[in-house]
């Protein structure tokens, strides 16, 4: 298995810092439309789940390298595992159903997709992170703009809505 090359982690340099700070900036920026919106999981509980992916992936990228890269018995892909299990538990904890409505949906799936780019940024894998930003920010916003514009109204005039009020906080 080839991986990224291992930052040294016994100081602080660009590519360590670059890694890490892309992470927890990016983040950041996926928590905005959250935090703007009120819901649960905002601009803090984003920008710590990416950085603390990002993190967890320089440290075990560096420990793989350490005790003995390729030749080695470790498997640092199970970091990979490890992050989408508790990414899990935390989405799981956070969707709600009542009524027939799920709420926090897209808010579990987005920290999902923070812990992911957290992982790619602190591998340094720069286009894997600048393309699932991008495509991030495109969904959360313009799709929002298209969603209120087009689907709605044709969801109410469709019947869709069973004359209720869709409330801030469903999905």
């Amino acid at each position: 298995m080839t991986l990224n090359p291992a930052i040294p982690v016994t100081a602080i340099d660009t590519e360590l810092l670059l890694r890490l700070g892309a992470a927890a900036l990016i983040g950041l920026l996926l928590g905005i439309d959250r935090e703007l919106r009120r819901y649960p999981a905002g601009l803090r509980t984003h920008g710590l789940v990416c950085f603390s992916a990002a993190l967890t992936t320089v440290s075990v990228i560096s420990l793989y390298n350490e005790i003995g890269g390729p030749g080695s018995r470790m498997d640092p892909l199970r970091m990979v595992e490890g992050i989408a299990a508790f990414m899990g538990i935390v989405a799981a904890a956070l969707i709600v159903v009542r009524g027939g409505d799920v709420h926090n949906l897209t808010t579990a799936v987005h920290l999902w997709l923070a812990s992911a780019i957290g992982v790619a940024s602190g591998a340094g894998q720069w286009p894997l992170v600048a393309i699932g930003t991008g495509m991030a920010l495109v969904m959360m916003t313009l799709l929002r703009a298209l969603e209120k514009r087009w689907l709605e109204p044709l969801a109410e005039e469709n019947g869709g809505t069973d004359g209720r009020e869709r409330s801030p906080r469903t999905l």
